[in-house]
Order: structure tokens, then sequence, then C-alpha cells
């Protein structure tokens, strides 16, 4: 019987160290994919300028099948973690912007900030 309630212990004990170990993943990943999608967006809207000069970028035109698309299957969004949008009001010079926070306010009334590269998704959670 007090072998049982050992190993019970241990196993307890084991699977707080993997939880702990697994937290820290879990947040690298996030900010790895909103790296990546942010760069295959920006990717999308070169190639669309370059096809359409003069015609203003959106997720719509970047996903559909009109001028030339769809130059990305679908809009990334991890919503919990990071939202992509295009604003050249807040972003003038290419358009694209990311949220990262707060935490779960990510879409519509999160902080967008310009998408200049990589080191913007520092701040996902």
């Amino acid at each position: 019987m007090i072998e049982l309630l050992i190993v019970i212990v241990v196993l307890g004990i084991l699977a707080a160290v993997v939880i702990f170990a697994l937290g820290g993943i879990t947040g690298k990943s996030a900010v790895a994919a909103c790296q990546a999608d942010g760069a295959t967006v920006s990717t999308a809207i070169s190639a669309f300028n370059a096809q359409n000069p003069g015609v203003t970028a959106s997720s719509t035109l970047l996903t559909g099948t009109t001028d030339g698309g769809p130059y990305i299957q679908s809009w990334p969004s991890n919503s919990p973690h990071y939202f992509f949008q295009i604003n050249y009001t807040t972003n003038p010079t290419g358009g694209l912007t990311v949220s990262t926070g707060p935490a779960g306010q990510v879409t519509g009334g999160g902080t967008y900030v310009a998408y200049t590269g990589p080191a913007s998704c520092a701040l996902v959670q």
C-alpha cells in the first residue's frame, strides 16, 4: 500500500515538472508563429503591390482570386496571442500591423504596432 502511495507521489512530481517545462515552449512557439506569419503576409503584400501598382492591398484582395490572387492562402490569426491587420493609417509605409496584447484583447480592441520585421512580435504572450 505504501509503495503505491510513493509511486503516485513520484508521478505527481514528474507531471508538475513536465507541465512547468512545457509552459515556456508555448510562449516561444507563439512568438515564432507570429514571426513566420508576419514574414508571409509581408511577402504577399510585396507581391501584390508589384503586380498591382496603385491598388491598396487588403486582406480580402490578398486572399481572393481577383487581381492575380490569391497571394496568401488564408489570413493568419492566433487570436489569444496575436492578430494581423492591414492599416495604412497606422502604418503608411507597408500597412501591416500586429496586435500582441494585452492577452485576450488582440483582435479589434488590441494595441496595434507597425510590423517592421520579426522584432515586432517580441511582446507576443
